[in-house]
């Protein structure tokens, strides 16, 4: 159903999904979702911040997350592997720089 679509309009979903799943795990996360200059057309970076700390970046192939943002399990892993950096960026004290 949500499979395939133009770079701009996977970036915009991946955003959507990242955020919706990491605020899960605590409302103040914000995800930020690189795109453009050389990842135009290929890649996303996807990171986690919250009070100025962040996780390292997710690397996501644009064809891969537009082949299969339509499929259910793909979901339920990518999901998962942001609700985990979420855990780990939200239990993380001031002094702590970059989850990784």
């Amino acid at each position: 159903m949500f499979s395939g679509g133009s770079y701009e309009e996977v970036e915009r979903w991946l955003l959507m999904f990242v955020n919706s799943h990491a605020k899960r795990e605590h409302p103040r996360i914000e995800a930020v979702v690189e795109a453009g200059d050389e990842r135009e057309g290929k890649s996303y970076g996807a990171r986690l911040v919250l009070d100025g700390r962040a996780t390292d970046v997710m690397e996501l192939d644009y064809k891969e997350v537009a082949d299969h943002r339509g499929e259910l399990a793909w979901c339920a892993a990518l999901a998962r592997r942001i609700r985990e950096q979420a855990r780990k960026l939200a239990s993380l004290t001031p002094s702590d720089a970059r989850v990784r």
